[in-house]
């Protein structure tokens, strides 16, 4: 039992501990008025359950397995995981100097110089919210539409009857599970804390359990030289080229590593914040790669038959993953019910990103509020008497509904929109680091972490990649290109951009100064 004096000693390295916090944060600007009750473990979780492969790799399946193949994604996953780790270690390092909730677009004000701070901050912080918004949508959209599948199967199948739920059931599924987020996103930190927890666990475990029974129940299985060598050449897209395919089957990697700026977006909650926001970004991508790919390889070995799994008229109505586990459990076991409970794993680890989601989007949105930067920024600045932004949790739910309902007109918009999840994002991602290896190459103070004479050669890296992956999926992706093959993803993502550049130059470049001081005397 420890001794009255060592519990004492124990209480004022805490108390030391939380000082520090929060005389840094002055030191950046702001007073404290989020609670710090994250430990670094919890930190961690948030960014490994937003970034959840589970959920990643399942709901991008189909599009890797059509546009690009079994290897496209096997040794894709490799190629993205090498350079993410790059932007990764960059946005660790700058968090470090800078552990705020805003971030990003706070990272790039103090980078981009005086005279570029306002529209450097300005466009960053509106990719990075509209990309975070875009995230939650594309989330909850994919665990409605899972669970319509799954309930399909349940019912028979789409060839033995099923029920196959109209797109207006889907989206009020949809509309439930961002209630559901928004509730418990409404909590106080200490119970969000858990949830966090409870999803990085989830997501571990789900993947351990699913490599081990997956190939353990198939009794036809890919040949290594299939997962590992085989491009989909065959799937009617014109494009024949195996580089051009790899190229283009990257998108399912890029789409299933993002989220993980939210360990620096709970900085403010988090204790030790220099220190263990970056230690939650870089592990939570190293996790997530090893893990993803695992995930990856073990889903492959099931599929034994392309065009019947991409294919509409199959049992699971055309959802690749679904037909696969649940051919196999039926082959197997001569009912189909092990591979639903295989997507149940997937559904709750999909639901717990999207907790996540909601939690990193009102942190960000509250952060961008106490800046002045959204309209109406008063309100959504505003916190409960448990320190919870409550105001910009619902807005964010709000936000993520509207954004749905493009799919009640046009799948091929719906796509494009959820397309800014992963590029949004990724150009919040590169701009501070550009900032850093530009404008503050000489100027930029490091702060617990840092990469000392790599941080140059790591930042360059992490921004060629993102350049390099924003022209790459704004190319066809089949040809000729037509009115439902056309990729409108540079129209989605460039729509953000001249929103944004409008808004500055009309409006926002006569007030919007970037981030401002809100400390009081101390």
């Amino acid at each position: 039992m420890a001794s009255p004096r060592s519990a004492a000693v124990s209480v004022s390295v805490a108390a030391a501990g939380a000082d520090a916090d929060q005389a840094r944060l002055h030191q950046l600007g702001y007073k404290q008025e989020l609670k710090r009750g994250l430990s670094v473990v919890s930190n961690f979780a948030f960014s490994f359950s937003i970034i959840s492969v589970l959920t990643g790799v399942t709901s991008t399946y189909n599009t890797g397995l059509r546009y690009g193949g079994p290897a496209s994604m096997t040794l894709g996953w490799l190629v993205v995981a090498s350079f993410n780790a790059c932007v990764a270690l960059s946005m660790a390092e700058i968090c470090s100097a800078y552990p705020t909730s805003g971030g990003l677009y706070y990272w790039s004000a103090k980078l981009a110089g005086k005279r570029w701070a306002p529209l450097a901050s300005w466009i960053t912080g509106w990719f990075n919210i509209v990309g975070q918004w875009a995230t939650s949508t594309s989330v909850d959209f994919s665990l409605a539409q899972l669970i319509q599948v799954m309930v399909l199967l349940g019912t028979g199948g789409a060839n033995g009857g099923g029920y196959l739920a109209s797109k207006y059931v889907v989206l009020a599924i949809y509309a439930a599970i961002l209630v559901l987020h928004g509730l418990i996103n409404s909590l106080p930190i200490h119970w969000l804390s858990w949830f966090g927890q409870l999803g990085a666990f989830w997501n571990a475990a789900g993947v351990f359990v699913l490599v081990i029974l997956i190939p353990s129940v198939a009794k036809e299985r890919a040949s290594s030289e299939f997962i590992f060598t085989n491009f989909n050449k065959d799937n009617g897209t014109g494009i024949h080229g195996n580089a051009y395919i790899l190229a283009v089957g990257l998108l399912m990697s890029q789409y299933s590593m993002i989220g993980y700026d939210t360990s620096a977006h709970m900085t403010e909650e988090t204790k030790n914040a220099d220190k263990n926001g970056p230690i939650g970004i870089i592990t939570s991508v190293v996790l997530s790669n090893i893990f993803g790919w695992v995930y990856l390889v073990a889903l492959t070995s099931i599929v034994t038959d392309i065009p019947y799994l991409l294919s509409t008229e199959n049992d699971a109505g055309g959802y690749a993953i679904a037909q696969a586990l649940y051919s196999a459990f039926q082959r197997r076991y001569g009912s189909g019910a092990g591979g639903i409970a295989c997507l149940g794993v997937v559904a709750v680890a999909m639901f717990l990103c999207g907790v996540a989601c909601i939690t990193s989007n009102s942190r960000m949105g509250y952060a961008f509020s106490r800046d002045g930067a959204m309209p109406y920024s008063r309100f959504w600045h505003q916190v409960t008497k448990h320190e919870v932004p409550l105001n910009v949790v619902w807005l964010s739910v709000v936000v993520a509904f509207i954004m749905a309902l493009t799919s009640l007109g046009s799948q091929v918009a719906f796509t494009a929109m959820v397309s800014i999840a992963t590029l949004g994002l990724y150009i919040s991602y590169a701009l501070p680091i550009f900032f850093r290896v530009t404008t503050a190459r000489t100027s930029f103070v490091p702060g617990p972490f840092h990469l000392g004479r790599f941080g140059v050669l790591v930042g360059w890296a992490a921004v060629l990649w993102v350049a390099f992956v924003t022209v790459l999926f704004s190319l066809p992706v089949a040809y000729p290109v037509a009115k439902d093959t056309f990729n409108y993803t540079p129209v989605a993502v460039g729509g953000v951009l001249l929103l944004s550049v409008a808004a500055w130059v009309f409006h926002a470049r006569f007030w919007f100064k970037g981030p401002i001081v809100n400390t009081e005397t101390y």
